[in-house]
C-alpha cells in the first residue's frame, strides 16, 4: 500500500475549502490504495481518530477561527510520521510548509504541494494597515520560494497555473481539481429545511454557502438581492457559513432594506443539513473572483441546484461549458439580470437542474483520487531513503 503523509496547518473542525479538500481526496485515495496520514492543528477537544496526529496551538488574533501550531511539536511529528511514508503532500504555506519540507529533506522523500489560495488577493484583507502593493509583492515571493523548494506543485485550475508561472514559479505544476462526492449531495431534503428556517414553499430562494469573508465578494449579491427583491417580493437570499464578515454584511442588508429578505444561518453540518439547504434553492449565486476553484458550484451542481457565478480565476474551469450554469455579468444589475431570466423562465431552470448532476459526475472524487494516485507514483519512481546516508544526501542536495 502507498502511505503518503500530508502537513496542513488547517482541517476540520475549521471549514473552509482546504479541509474539505484534504478530507475528500483522503477518503477517495482509501478506495485507490493509498493510505493517508494527516498532521493538523489541534482547535480544542477533537475526537481521536485514525491516522490523524493533531498539534496544539494558539489562536490568532487577526484570525480567531485559526490556529498556530507549536513549531517544534509539528516538526517533530512531522519528522516521526515521514520515516514510514513514501512521501510529503503539504497542504499549507505556514508553519506546516517547512515541517514538511524539512522533513521530506531529511528523509530523502519526495515532495508535494497544493496551492490552495491565491494569497496576493486575500492579504490586504486581513492586514489592512500596510500597503497593498506591498503585501501582494510579499505574497508572490513568498508563492515562488515556495513552490520552488517542492518536486512538484499541485494547482486547482488552469487560471491558478497561469498565475504560479507568470511570478516565475519553475517546478513542475499540474491542475488537479479536488473531486466531490457526488452522491452526498442527491439525497437533499428542501421542505424540511424552509421548515426550520421559515422559508415559504412558495418563496424563491437564491443560495450562496462558503466563508464569509470580505474576498468572497457576498456585498456584491446583497446588492443582486435588492434588486431581485424589488421585482419578487417573495424572494429569499439564503447565506450559509460563517466568517469575520458576517456582521458587516448584516448590517449592510439592514442597510438595502432586505430584513427577512436575507437569512445568514451559519455553518451547516455537511452530512445533512447541507445537502437540504442546497435541495431547498431555486439557484445558486456566486460572486468571488478570487477562487481557486470553487467546490461549492459543483456541490450545488450534483444537488440539480443551477448555478449563477461570476467566471473569475479558478471558477473558469467549472463555468466555461455553462452546463447547469450560466456566467453572470460582473455588476450587480448584469448579474441580477441573469438570475432574474433562470427565476423567470422555468424551461431553462428545468434544463440547468437537468444538466448539473450529469457534469458534476466529471469532478467526482473518483476520478480525481485516481489521478492523485497516478501522480504519486511518478514521483516516487526515482525512491527514497530514510537512512543517516540519504538523509546526508538530501542535506547537500
Amino acid at each position: 500500500m502507498l502511505k503518503v503523509l500530508m502537513v496542513s496547518d488547517v482541517y476540520f473542525p475549521r471549514v473552509n475549502g482546504v479541509s474539505t479538500s484534504i478530507a475528500s481526496f483522503r477518503r477517495a485515495l482509501s478506495a485507490q490504495g493509498v493510505d493517508v496520514r494527516l498532521v493538523v492543528p489541534r482547535y480544542g477537544r477533537e475526537a481521536d481518530e485514525e491516522g490523524v496526529i493533531r498539534i496544539p496551538g494558539w489562536r490568532l488574533p487577526l484570525d480567531p477561527e485559526d490556529r498556530l501550531v507549536a513549531r517544534r511539536a509539528m516538526y517533530e511529528a512531522v519528522r516521526r510520521e515521514a520515516r514510514d511514508c513514501d512521501l510529503v503532500h503539504v497542504q499549507t504555506p505556514f508553519v506546516a510548509h517547512y515541517a514538511g519540507l524539512a522533513a521530506a529533506r531529511a528523509c530523502g522523500r519526495p515532495v508535494l504541494l497544493t496551492y490552495h489560495t491565491l494569497f496576493e488577493e486575500y492579504l490586504q484583507h486581513y492586514i489592512p494597515f500596510l500597503p497593498a502593493a506591498a503585501l501582494r509583492g510579499l505574497a508572490r515571493r513568498i508563492s515562488r520560494q515556495q513552490c520552488d523548494a517542492v518536486d512538484q506543485v499541485i494547482v486547482p485550475s488552469t487560471a491558478m497555473r497561469t498565475r504560479l508561472a507568470d511570478y516565475g514559479v519553475r517546478t513542475p505544476m499540474e491542475v488537479l481539481p479536488t473531486g466531490i462526492p457526488v452522491a452526498d449531495f442527491a439525497r437533499g431534503d428542501g421542505a424540511h429545511f424552509r421548515r426550520i428556517y421559515d422559508i415559504p414553499e412558495a418563496a424563491q430562494m437564491a443560495l450562496f454557502i462558503g466563508r464569509v469573508a470580505h474576498e468572497k465578494n457576498i456585498g456584491f449579491l446583497l446588492d443582486v438581492a435588492a434588486r431581485l427583491r424589488s421585482q419578487r417580493p417573495g424572494f429569499v437570499l439564503v447565506i450559509a457559513g460563517e466568517g469575520p464578515a458576517t456582521r458587516s454584511l448584516q448590517r449592510r442588508a439592514t442597510q438595502l432594506g432586505l430584513g427577512a429578505a436575507v437569512r445568514f444561518v451559519g455553518y451547516l453540518e455537511r452530512r445533512k443539513r447541507l445537502p437540504d439547504c442546497y435541495a431547498a434553492a431555486d439557484v445558486f449565486v456566486f460572486a468571488s473572483r478570487t477562487e481557486t476553484q470553487g467546490l461549492v458550484l459543483l456541490e450545488a451542481m450534483a444537488a440539480g441546484l443551477p448555478v449563477v457565478a461570476l467566471a473569475a480565476m479558478g471558477t473558469t474551469d467549472i463555468l466555461a461549458p455553462e452546463r447547469g450554469a450560466r456566467i453572470a455579468p460582473d455588476s450587480p444589475a448584469g448579474f441580477a439580470a441573469v438570475v432574474e431570466d433562470v427565476l423567470a423562465n422555468g424551461r431553462l431552470r428545468k434544463q440547468l437542474a437537468a444538466e448539473a448532476p450529469a457534469y458534476a459526475a466529471e469532478w467526482a472524487d473518483t476520478l480525481m483520487a485516481a489521478r492523485l494516485t497516478a501522480l504519486y507514483r511518478r514521483l516516487l519512481e526515482g525512491g527514497g531513503d530514510c537512512s543517516p546516508v540519504g538523509a546526508a544526501q538530501a542535506a547537500r542536495g
